[in-house]
Protein backbone atom coordinates (compact mmCIF):
# COMPACT_ATOMS: atom_id res chain seq x y z
CA UNK A 1 0.00 0.00 0.00
CA UNK A 2 1.40 3.38 -0.91
CA UNK A 3 1.17 6.38 1.21
CA UNK A 4 -2.12 7.83 -0.95
CA UNK A 5 -3.69 4.22 -1.40
CA UNK A 6 -6.79 3.84 1.42
CA UNK A 7 -9.65 1.16 2.05
CA UNK A 8 -11.89 4.15 2.37
CA UNK A 9 -11.55 7.90 0.81
CA UNK A 10 -14.47 10.05 1.75
CA UNK A 11 -15.29 13.46 -0.24
CA UNK A 12 -16.46 15.90 2.19
CA UNK A 13 -15.74 16.34 5.74
CA UNK A 14 -19.43 17.47 6.70
CA UNK A 15 -21.44 15.60 8.75
CA UNK A 16 -22.01 12.65 6.73
CA UNK A 17 -18.09 12.19 5.22
CA UNK A 18 -17.06 12.65 9.07
CA UNK A 19 -19.27 10.23 10.75
CA UNK A 20 -18.32 8.08 7.42
CA UNK A 21 -14.69 8.44 8.43
CA UNK A 22 -14.68 7.76 12.19
CA UNK A 23 -17.35 4.80 12.18
CA UNK A 24 -14.93 3.57 9.37
CA UNK A 25 -11.60 3.82 11.43
CA UNK A 26 -13.69 2.12 14.44
CA UNK A 27 -13.95 -0.88 12.58
CA UNK A 28 -10.43 -0.86 11.76
CA UNK A 29 -10.11 0.46 7.88
CA UNK A 30 -7.77 2.93 6.77
CA UNK A 31 -9.56 5.97 5.73
CA UNK A 32 -8.44 9.58 3.52
CA UNK A 33 -10.85 12.49 4.22
CA UNK A 34 -10.63 14.76 1.97
CA UNK A 35 -12.19 18.69 3.10
CA UNK A 36 -11.86 22.12 0.85
CA UNK A 37 -12.58 23.77 3.77
CA UNK A 38 -12.74 23.03 7.47
CA UNK A 39 -14.11 19.57 9.09
CA UNK A 40 -17.37 20.04 10.23
CA UNK A 41 -18.92 21.62 7.30
CA UNK A 42 -21.67 23.62 6.58
CA UNK A 43 -23.28 22.12 9.27
CA UNK A 44 -21.13 22.87 12.34
CA UNK A 45 -19.26 26.43 10.49
CA UNK A 46 -22.28 27.87 8.57
CA UNK A 47 -25.66 26.37 9.47
CA UNK A 48 -26.89 24.11 12.21
CA UNK A 49 -24.51 24.89 14.94
CA UNK A 50 -24.13 28.75 14.94
CA UNK A 51 -27.85 29.41 13.46
CA UNK A 52 -28.80 27.82 16.80
CA UNK A 53 -26.78 29.20 19.06
CA UNK A 54 -28.34 33.15 17.17
CA UNK A 55 -31.58 31.37 18.20
CA UNK A 56 -30.76 30.94 21.98
CA UNK A 57 -29.10 34.33 22.10
CA UNK A 58 -32.27 35.53 20.71
CA UNK A 59 -34.74 33.26 23.46
CA UNK A 60 -32.28 35.33 26.24
CA UNK A 61 -33.24 38.51 24.54
CA UNK A 62 -37.06 37.84 24.51
CA UNK A 63 -36.64 36.31 28.45
CA UNK A 64 -35.04 39.62 29.58
CA UNK A 65 -37.69 41.69 27.99
CA UNK A 66 -40.76 39.87 28.92
CA UNK A 67 -39.22 39.24 32.71
CA UNK A 68 -41.81 41.38 34.42
CA UNK A 69 -44.47 38.63 33.23
CA UNK A 70 -42.58 36.33 36.06
CA UNK A 71 -41.52 38.85 38.67
CA UNK A 72 -38.21 39.36 36.76
CA UNK A 73 -37.75 43.48 35.81
CA UNK A 74 -35.32 43.88 33.31
CA UNK A 75 -34.69 45.90 30.42
CA UNK A 76 -32.77 44.45 26.76
CA UNK A 77 -30.64 48.22 26.22
CA UNK A 78 -29.08 46.87 23.10
CA UNK A 79 -28.41 43.82 20.85
CA UNK A 80 -24.55 43.44 20.21
CA UNK A 81 -24.86 41.69 17.15
CA UNK A 82 -20.67 41.40 17.42
CA UNK A 83 -20.73 40.04 21.00
CA UNK A 84 -23.89 37.48 19.53
CA UNK A 85 -21.53 36.34 17.26
CA UNK A 86 -18.15 35.95 19.53
CA UNK A 87 -20.80 33.74 21.18
CA UNK A 88 -21.65 31.68 18.33
CA UNK A 89 -18.16 31.63 16.84
CA UNK A 90 -17.00 30.46 20.10
CA UNK A 91 -19.74 27.21 20.36
CA UNK A 92 -18.40 26.72 16.95
CA UNK A 93 -14.71 27.07 17.88
CA UNK A 94 -14.84 24.54 20.87
CA UNK A 95 -17.18 21.73 18.98
CA UNK A 96 -14.25 21.85 15.54
CA UNK A 97 -11.40 21.74 17.76
CA UNK A 98 -13.15 18.76 19.66
CA UNK A 99 -13.66 16.99 16.54
CA UNK A 100 -10.66 17.62 14.73
CA UNK A 101 -8.87 15.98 17.67
CA UNK A 102 -11.20 13.12 17.00
CA UNK A 103 -10.63 12.43 13.51
CA UNK A 104 -7.19 12.76 14.50
CA UNK A 105 -6.78 10.47 17.42
CA UNK A 106 -8.74 7.81 14.55
CA UNK A 107 -6.28 7.84 12.40
CA UNK A 108 -7.92 9.35 9.90
CA UNK A 109 -5.32 11.23 7.13
CA UNK A 110 -6.75 14.61 6.41
CA UNK A 111 -6.15 15.63 2.91
CA UNK A 112 -7.18 19.73 2.50
CA UNK A 113 -7.64 20.70 -1.31
CA UNK A 114 -10.51 20.58 -3.60
CA UNK A 115 -11.47 17.05 -4.79
CA UNK A 116 -12.64 15.39 -7.69
CA UNK A 117 -14.11 11.69 -8.64
CA UNK A 118 -12.06 10.32 -11.10
CA UNK A 119 -13.08 6.84 -12.96
CA UNK A 120 -10.80 3.59 -12.54
CA UNK A 121 -9.15 2.33 -15.26
CA UNK A 122 -10.69 -0.11 -16.94
CA UNK A 123 -13.81 0.25 -14.43
CA UNK A 124 -11.39 -0.65 -11.99
CA UNK A 125 -10.59 1.09 -8.60
CA UNK A 126 -12.09 4.82 -8.38
CA UNK A 127 -9.89 7.71 -7.16
CA UNK A 128 -10.15 10.83 -5.94
CA UNK A 129 -7.76 13.74 -6.78
CA UNK A 130 -7.33 16.50 -4.54
CA UNK A 131 -5.49 19.80 -5.85
CA UNK A 132 -4.38 21.74 -2.53
CA UNK A 133 -1.38 24.19 -1.57
CA UNK A 134 1.46 21.61 -2.04
CA UNK A 135 0.22 20.54 -5.66
CA UNK A 136 -1.95 17.62 -6.63
CA UNK A 137 -2.16 14.19 -5.43
CA UNK A 138 -4.78 11.52 -6.15
CA UNK A 139 -5.82 8.93 -3.62
CA UNK A 140 -6.82 5.46 -4.55
CA UNK A 141 -9.13 2.83 -2.89
CA UNK A 142 -12.14 0.48 -3.24
CA UNK A 143 -14.29 2.84 -1.87
CA UNK A 144 -15.23 6.10 -2.51
CA UNK A 145 -17.58 7.81 -0.40
CA UNK A 146 -18.95 11.19 -1.92
CA UNK A 147 -20.27 13.58 0.55
CA UNK A 148 -20.10 17.14 -0.75
CA UNK A 149 -23.04 17.99 0.63
CA UNK A 150 -25.57 21.41 -0.44
CA UNK A 151 -25.32 24.44 -1.17
CA UNK A 152 -27.31 27.81 -0.61
CA UNK A 153 -29.86 27.91 -3.78
CA UNK A 154 -30.99 30.93 -5.74
CA UNK A 155 -33.56 33.00 -7.58
CA UNK A 156 -33.90 33.59 -10.65
CA UNK A 157 -32.75 37.11 -11.74
CA UNK A 158 -31.96 37.67 -7.52
CA UNK A 159 -28.08 37.93 -6.93
CA UNK A 160 -27.02 38.25 -3.51
CA UNK A 161 -24.39 40.71 -3.06
CA UNK A 162 -23.55 40.08 0.82
CA UNK A 163 -24.38 42.99 2.28
CA UNK A 164 -28.28 44.05 0.92
CA UNK A 165 -28.82 40.60 -0.50
CA UNK A 166 -28.02 38.08 1.81
CA UNK A 167 -27.67 34.11 1.64
CA UNK A 168 -27.61 32.76 4.97
CA UNK A 169 -23.90 32.54 5.09
CA UNK A 170 -24.03 36.11 4.73
CA UNK A 171 -27.02 36.56 7.48
CA UNK A 172 -24.91 35.15 9.90
CA UNK A 173 -21.50 37.57 9.05
CA UNK A 174 -23.59 40.66 9.58
CA UNK A 175 -21.76 43.46 11.43
CA UNK A 176 -25.18 45.35 11.78
CA UNK A 177 -28.41 44.37 12.48
CA UNK A 178 -30.74 45.91 10.11
CA UNK A 179 -34.12 47.56 11.45
CA UNK A 180 -36.24 45.37 8.80
CA UNK A 181 -35.70 42.54 6.77
CA UNK A 182 -37.90 41.07 3.93
CA UNK A 183 -37.13 36.62 3.98
CA UNK A 184 -37.64 35.21 0.77
CA UNK A 185 -38.90 31.46 1.41
CA UNK A 186 -40.78 30.18 4.74
CA UNK A 187 -39.25 26.70 5.18
CA UNK A 188 -36.47 25.79 8.00
CA UNK A 189 -33.97 28.79 7.00
CA UNK A 190 -36.32 31.14 6.70
CA UNK A 191 -38.30 30.99 9.67
CA UNK A 192 -35.66 30.09 12.01
CA UNK A 193 -33.55 33.48 10.82
CA UNK A 194 -37.55 35.30 10.89
CA UNK A 195 -37.31 34.36 14.03
CA UNK A 196 -34.09 35.41 15.44
CA UNK A 197 -34.34 38.61 13.94
CA UNK A 198 -37.82 39.36 15.42
CA UNK A 199 -36.89 38.97 18.97
CA UNK A 200 -34.24 41.14 18.28
CA UNK A 201 -36.26 43.77 17.22
CA UNK A 202 -36.14 43.46 13.79
CA UNK A 203 -39.15 44.33 11.45
CA UNK A 204 -39.82 41.16 9.72
CA UNK A 205 -41.84 39.82 6.21
CA UNK A 206 -41.54 36.69 5.35
CA UNK A 207 -42.56 35.74 1.85
CA UNK A 208 -43.46 32.08 0.67
CA UNK A 209 -44.78 30.76 -2.59
CA UNK A 210 -46.66 27.62 -1.62
CA UNK A 211 -49.41 27.83 0.30
CA UNK A 212 -47.97 28.13 4.46
CA UNK A 213 -45.28 28.17 6.22
CA UNK A 214 -43.01 25.05 6.68
CA UNK A 215 -44.46 23.42 3.78
CA UNK A 216 -43.27 20.19 4.61
CA UNK A 217 -44.97 19.49 7.71
CA UNK A 218 -47.98 18.83 9.13
CA UNK A 219 -50.76 21.41 8.07
CA UNK A 220 -51.63 21.54 11.84
CA UNK A 221 -48.74 22.68 12.83
CA UNK A 222 -48.36 24.86 9.80
CA UNK A 223 -51.13 27.12 10.94
CA UNK A 224 -50.35 26.97 14.36
CA UNK A 225 -46.72 28.54 13.48
CA UNK A 226 -48.73 31.39 11.55
CA UNK A 227 -50.81 32.38 14.77
CA UNK A 228 -47.36 32.42 16.63
CA UNK A 229 -45.37 34.54 14.00
CA UNK A 230 -48.69 37.04 13.92
CA UNK A 231 -48.91 37.05 17.31
CA UNK A 232 -45.03 38.02 17.42
CA UNK A 233 -45.63 40.94 14.97
CA UNK A 234 -44.09 39.19 11.97
CA UNK A 235 -45.58 39.79 8.65
CA UNK A 236 -46.23 36.58 6.67
CA UNK A 237 -47.19 36.38 2.76
CA UNK A 238 -47.81 33.02 1.73
CA UNK A 239 -48.72 32.01 -1.95
CA UNK A 240 -46.62 35.35 -2.94
CA UNK A 241 -43.91 34.74 -5.43
CA UNK A 242 -41.17 38.09 -5.82
CA UNK A 243 -41.38 39.57 -8.92
CA UNK A 244 -37.70 41.65 -9.03
CA UNK A 245 -35.02 42.68 -5.96
CA UNK A 246 -34.00 45.97 -6.62
CA UNK A 247 -30.79 47.31 -4.18
CA UNK A 248 -31.41 50.89 -2.99
CA UNK A 249 -29.01 53.16 -1.73
CA UNK A 250 -30.32 52.66 1.89
CA UNK A 251 -31.73 49.23 1.35
CA UNK A 252 -33.63 46.78 -0.95
CA UNK A 253 -36.92 46.75 -3.03
CA UNK A 254 -38.77 43.22 -3.16
CA UNK A 255 -41.68 43.68 -6.06
CA UNK A 256 -44.41 40.46 -5.05
CA UNK A 257 -45.74 38.56 -8.51
CA UNK A 258 -49.25 39.31 -7.28
CA UNK A 259 -52.00 41.49 -9.18
CA UNK A 260 -51.27 44.71 -7.67
CA UNK A 261 -47.17 44.39 -8.20
CA UNK A 262 -47.10 45.06 -3.88
CA UNK A 263 -43.80 46.45 -3.33
CA UNK A 264 -41.82 45.94 0.03
CA UNK A 265 -38.80 48.00 1.28
CA UNK A 266 -36.68 46.83 4.31
CA UNK A 267 -32.85 47.20 5.21
CA UNK A 268 -32.11 43.98 3.56
CA UNK A 269 -33.79 40.64 1.87
CA UNK A 270 -32.46 37.64 2.78
CA UNK A 271 -32.92 34.91 0.29
CA UNK A 272 -33.76 31.47 1.73
CA UNK A 273 -35.42 29.50 -0.54
CA UNK A 274 -33.63 26.23 0.56
CA UNK A 275 -30.40 24.68 -0.59
CA UNK A 276 -29.67 22.33 -3.14
CA UNK A 277 -26.95 19.63 -4.22
CA UNK A 278 -22.62 20.64 -4.80
CA UNK A 279 -22.34 18.14 -7.32
CA UNK A 280 -21.68 20.39 -10.50
CA UNK A 281 -17.83 19.96 -11.39
CA UNK A 282 -16.46 17.48 -9.44
CA UNK A 283 -16.37 14.76 -12.15
CA UNK A 284 -19.46 12.87 -10.91
CA UNK A 285 -21.42 12.59 -14.25
CA UNK A 286 -17.78 12.21 -16.57
CA UNK A 287 -17.27 8.81 -14.25
CA UNK A 288 -20.58 7.69 -14.68
CA UNK A 289 -22.37 8.63 -11.64
CA UNK A 290 -25.84 9.19 -12.27
CA UNK A 291 -27.86 13.04 -11.76
CA UNK A 292 -31.08 13.89 -11.31
CA UNK A 293 -31.08 18.14 -10.66
CA UNK A 294 -28.31 17.65 -9.30
CA UNK A 295 -28.81 15.07 -6.48
CA UNK A 296 -26.77 11.74 -6.82
CA UNK A 297 -28.73 8.11 -8.01
CA UNK A 298 -28.27 5.58 -5.27
CA UNK A 299 -29.72 2.57 -4.69
CA UNK A 300 -31.39 0.89 -1.39
CA UNK A 301 -27.76 0.75 0.40
CA UNK A 302 -26.65 4.57 -1.17
CA UNK A 303 -24.65 3.04 -3.85
CA UNK A 304 -24.41 5.09 -7.06
CA UNK A 305 -24.19 3.50 -10.33
CA UNK A 306 -19.99 3.40 -10.28
CA UNK A 307 -18.95 0.19 -8.54
CA UNK A 308 -17.28 0.89 -5.32
CA UNK A 309 -19.03 4.49 -5.19
CA UNK A 310 -21.10 5.89 -2.31
CA UNK A 311 -23.26 9.07 -1.67
CA UNK A 312 -24.59 10.39 1.72
CA UNK A 313 -26.48 13.11 3.05
CA UNK A 314 -28.10 16.17 1.28
CA UNK A 315 -26.47 14.95 -2.30
CA UNK A 316 -29.14 12.36 -1.94
CA UNK A 317 -32.55 13.20 -2.81
CA UNK A 318 -34.48 13.92 0.16
CA UNK A 319 -34.51 15.11 3.78
CA UNK A 320 -31.80 17.75 3.94
CA UNK A 321 -30.68 17.56 7.05
CA UNK A 322 -27.24 16.84 9.47
CA UNK A 323 -28.17 14.04 11.33
CA UNK A 324 -29.72 12.09 8.30
CA UNK A 325 -26.54 12.94 6.85
CA UNK A 326 -24.61 11.36 9.90
CA UNK A 327 -26.62 8.60 9.55
CA UNK A 328 -26.25 7.91 6.03
CA UNK A 329 -22.04 8.07 6.72
CA UNK A 330 -22.09 5.34 9.53
CA UNK A 331 -24.72 3.09 7.37
CA UNK A 332 -21.69 3.45 4.45
CA UNK A 333 -19.22 3.09 6.58
CA UNK A 334 -20.41 -0.50 8.27
CA UNK A 335 -21.91 -1.10 4.58
CA UNK A 336 -18.08 -1.17 3.22
CA UNK A 337 -16.18 -2.85 6.45
CA UNK A 338 -19.23 -5.68 6.27
CA UNK A 339 -18.01 -6.33 2.48
CA UNK A 340 -14.90 -6.67 3.24
CA UNK A 341 -15.51 -8.98 6.21
CA UNK A 342 -15.09 -6.48 9.23
CA UNK A 343 -18.55 -6.81 9.99
CA UNK A 344 -20.64 -9.64 10.48
CA UNK A 345 -23.79 -8.14 10.38
CA UNK A 346 -24.90 -5.96 7.40
CA UNK A 347 -26.63 -2.53 8.36
CA UNK A 348 -29.95 -1.40 7.85
CA UNK A 349 -30.49 1.83 6.38
CA UNK A 350 -33.00 4.31 8.58
CA UNK A 351 -36.09 5.69 6.43
CA UNK A 352 -36.16 8.96 5.78
CA UNK A 353 -39.40 9.14 7.78
CA UNK A 354 -37.97 7.75 10.81
CA UNK A 355 -35.80 10.43 10.96
CA UNK A 356 -37.07 13.44 13.08
CA UNK A 357 -37.04 17.15 12.11
CA UNK A 358 -37.00 19.76 14.29
CA UNK A 359 -37.34 23.91 13.19
CA UNK A 360 -35.75 26.01 15.76
CA UNK A 361 -38.11 28.99 15.50
CA UNK A 362 -40.18 30.62 18.50
CA UNK A 363 -42.43 28.44 18.83
CA UNK A 364 -40.64 25.34 17.96
CA UNK A 365 -41.79 22.64 15.19
CA UNK A 366 -41.04 19.10 15.38
CA UNK A 367 -42.47 16.09 14.12
CA UNK A 368 -41.40 12.29 12.96
CA UNK A 369 -43.07 9.68 10.88
CA UNK A 370 -46.28 10.57 8.91
CA UNK A 371 -48.40 13.59 7.99
CA UNK A 372 -51.84 12.93 8.60
CA UNK A 373 -52.31 13.26 4.76
CA UNK A 374 -49.85 10.79 3.71
CA UNK A 375 -50.78 8.39 6.60
CA UNK A 376 -54.34 8.21 5.04
CA UNK A 377 -52.55 7.96 1.71
CA UNK A 378 -51.00 4.33 2.98
CA UNK A 379 -52.87 2.96 4.96
CA UNK A 380 -56.80 4.27 4.45
CA UNK A 381 -58.34 5.17 7.47
CA UNK A 382 -56.00 6.60 10.68
CA UNK A 383 -57.41 8.05 13.95
CA UNK A 384 -55.75 11.17 15.13
CA UNK A 385 -55.59 12.84 18.66
CA UNK A 386 -54.22 16.31 19.60
CA UNK A 387 -53.32 17.38 23.19
CA UNK A 388 -52.99 21.18 23.86
CA UNK A 389 -50.19 22.03 25.27
CA UNK A 390 -52.65 24.34 27.64
CA UNK A 391 -53.40 21.82 29.88
CA UNK A 392 -49.54 20.84 30.51
CA UNK A 393 -48.17 22.07 33.78
CA UNK A 394 -44.47 22.90 32.11
CA UNK A 395 -45.64 24.35 29.49
CA UNK A 396 -47.93 26.83 31.18
CA UNK A 397 -44.20 27.35 33.29
CA UNK A 398 -42.51 28.46 30.06
CA UNK A 399 -46.23 30.61 28.73
CA UNK A 400 -45.38 28.75 25.92
CA UNK A 401 -48.96 27.76 23.48
CA UNK A 402 -48.85 24.60 21.08
CA UNK A 403 -49.71 20.94 20.81
CA UNK A 404 -48.87 17.28 20.92
CA UNK A 405 -50.79 15.42 17.39
CA UNK A 406 -50.40 11.73 17.06
CA UNK A 407 -51.77 9.87 13.71
CA UNK A 408 -52.43 6.54 14.08
CA UNK A 409 -53.45 3.47 11.95
CA UNK A 410 -56.96 2.55 12.68
CA UNK A 411 -56.62 -0.17 15.56
CA UNK A 412 -52.86 -0.20 15.15
CA UNK A 413 -49.90 1.50 16.15
CA UNK A 414 -48.80 5.40 16.29
CA UNK A 415 -46.77 6.49 13.06
CA UNK A 416 -46.59 10.13 13.24
CA UNK A 417 -46.04 12.62 16.22
CA UNK A 418 -46.10 16.19 15.01
CA UNK A 419 -45.57 18.98 17.54
CA UNK A 420 -45.14 22.84 18.46
CA UNK A 421 -43.73 24.49 21.60
CA UNK A 422 -41.06 25.78 22.90
CA UNK A 423 -37.99 23.08 23.50
CA UNK A 424 -40.44 20.53 21.99
CA UNK A 425 -37.48 19.41 19.91
CA UNK A 426 -36.29 17.78 23.25
CA UNK A 427 -39.21 15.49 22.81
CA UNK A 428 -37.87 14.01 19.55
CA UNK A 429 -36.18 10.97 21.08
CA UNK A 430 -39.48 9.52 22.73
CA UNK A 431 -41.55 10.37 19.80
CA UNK A 432 -38.86 8.62 16.98
CA UNK A 433 -38.97 5.33 19.21
CA UNK A 434 -42.82 5.23 19.51
CA UNK A 435 -42.95 6.20 15.63
CA UNK A 436 -40.28 3.58 14.73
CA UNK A 437 -40.89 0.59 17.17
CA UNK A 438 -44.69 0.97 16.08
CA UNK A 439 -45.72 1.12 19.75
CA UNK A 440 -49.64 1.21 20.38
CA UNK A 441 -51.38 4.09 22.14
CA UNK A 442 -51.91 1.74 24.68
CA UNK A 443 -47.94 0.79 25.59
CA UNK A 444 -47.16 4.58 26.08
CA UNK A 445 -50.12 5.33 28.11
CA UNK A 446 -49.16 2.83 30.35
CA UNK A 447 -45.89 4.81 30.67
CA UNK A 448 -45.48 7.02 33.47
CA UNK A 449 -43.89 10.21 32.31
CA UNK A 450 -42.21 12.22 34.75
CA UNK A 451 -43.97 15.55 36.15
CA UNK A 452 -44.21 18.30 35.76
CA UNK A 453 -42.40 17.91 31.87
CA UNK A 454 -43.31 19.14 28.59
CA UNK A 455 -43.13 15.27 27.71
CA UNK A 456 -45.91 14.87 30.02
CA UNK A 457 -47.86 16.40 26.86
CA UNK A 458 -46.87 13.24 24.84
CA UNK A 459 -48.23 10.87 27.79
CA UNK A 460 -51.19 12.66 27.77
CA UNK A 461 -52.05 12.28 24.07
CA UNK A 462 -51.32 8.67 24.02
CA UNK A 463 -54.26 8.47 26.99
CA UNK A 464 -56.42 9.91 25.27
CA UNK A 465 -55.65 8.17 22.06
CA UNK A 466 -55.91 4.80 23.91
CA UNK A 467 -59.78 5.98 25.03
CA UNK A 468 -58.93 7.42 28.75
CA UNK A 469 -58.30 10.89 28.76
CA UNK A 470 -57.64 12.65 32.18
CA UNK A 471 -56.35 15.75 31.45
CA UNK A 472 -57.84 16.18 27.95
CA UNK A 473 -61.31 16.75 26.88
CA UNK A 474 -63.10 14.35 24.80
Amino acid sequence: MTDDAYDLVVLGAGSGGYACALRAAQLGLSVALVERDRVGGTCLHYGCIPTKAILHAAEVADAARDGAAVGVHATVDKIDLAGVRAYAEGVVGRLHKGLTGLVASRGITVVQGDGRLLAGPDGGTPAVAVVGADGERTLTAPSVVLATGSQTRSLPGIEPDGERVLTSTDALRLETLPTSAVVLGGGVIGVEFASAWRSFGVEVTVVEALDRLVPGEDPASSAALLRAYRKRGITVRTQNRVRSVETLPTGVRVVLDDEAATALEADVVLVAVGRGPRSAGLGYEETGVGLDRGFVEVDERLRTAVPGVYAVGDLVLGLQLAHRGFAHGIFVAEDVAHGLGRLDRAPVLVADEQIPRVTYCDPEVASVGLSEAVARERFGEVETQTYDLAGNGRAQILRTAGFVKLVRRKDGPVVGVHMVGARVGELMGEAQAITAWEAWPDEVAALPHAHPTLDEALGEAHLALAGKPLHAHR
